[in-house]
């Protein structure tokens, strides 16, 4: 009795660690590069300990089979990475909009390494990502993504992958929503840009001697840093509650 208890406690808490890991693996403040393995590691072992006391009930009996049981795990990883992912692609949204901000200001050609993407990324962008990962933790959203980790599994049951039509739709929800708030956010850049070269193009026709580049370089620069400075906490705030929109989506909301 002692062996079947603990196979059955270590299998249900296998199957729901395949699920939690994944999505801590992908989601943004956890799952970054900089954060060290061990303690990624024990935030997933932990709360999946937690989890796994109110689910347990709801999980399937074990496999017989390998091919049944590797298909189950699979399905909870790929439920897993649809949770971090979703959320990471947020994320990229501002990656988005501070590339098109970087181009506008002409800060195109400086470069910085974005925690976020784990890559070389425009300054805007950096700058964008890391105040979207504070404000994530100082405004707790972090703790709605702990609780849907558990409501997932009333969204999502084990052992009953959603329809994969209903998957590539959501999917494809996330990656137009991550673009359509990364050009929201930059609009009011684009209207910056457009009209700062306009009107640069008619001092150039109206006096061709002027170095225009050498002109309207810093000019650029200094408008496209103040049209940032009044912009940018309304921007960061657009987020936070796009990144929370999307959190209720996996809390059944």
């Amino acid at each position: 009795m002692l062996q079947e208890f603990l196979e059955v406690n270590i299998f249900a808490f296998l199957l729901v660690f395949a699920r939690l890991g994944a999505a801590f693996m992908a989601v943004p403040g956890f799952g970054e590069g900089f954060v060290p393995v061990r303690v990624r590691l024990t935030i997933s072992l932990a709360v999946t300990f937690l989890v796994t006391q109110f689910v347990a009930d709801s999980l399937p009996p074990q496999p017989s089979s390998v091919m049944a049981l590797t298909l189950l795990l699979v399905g909870e990883i790929m439920i897993g990475l649809i949770m971090g992912g979703a959320l990471r692609m947020a994320i990229s949204g501002l990656h988005i909009a501070g590339t098109i901000i970087a181009q506008q200001a002409g800060l195109a050609a400086a470069q910085f390494f974005d925690p976020a993407q784990m890559t070389q990324g425009a300054v805007t962008s950096s700058f964008l990502t890391i105040m979207a990962m504070t404000m994530i933790f100082v405004t707790d959203m972090h703790h709605l993504f702990l609780q849907g980790t558990y409501a997932s599994y009333t969204l999502f049951p084990v052992g009953e992958l959603p329809p994969l039509g209903d998957i590539s739709e959501l999917v494809t929800g996330f990656v137009a929503g991550s673009f359509k708030l990364g050009f929201q956010i930059s609009a009011p850049f684009l209207v910056y840009g457009l009209t700062f070269y306009f009107g640069i193009g008619l001092i150039n026709r109206l006096m061709p001697q002027v170095q225009i580049f050498f002109v309207a370089m810093p000019l650029q620069i200094a408008l496209a840093f103040a049209v940032l400075s009044i912009t940018v906490g309304a921007s960061i705030m657009w987020f936070i509650t796009y990144y929370e929109e999307t959190l209720m989506r996996f809390l059944g909301e």
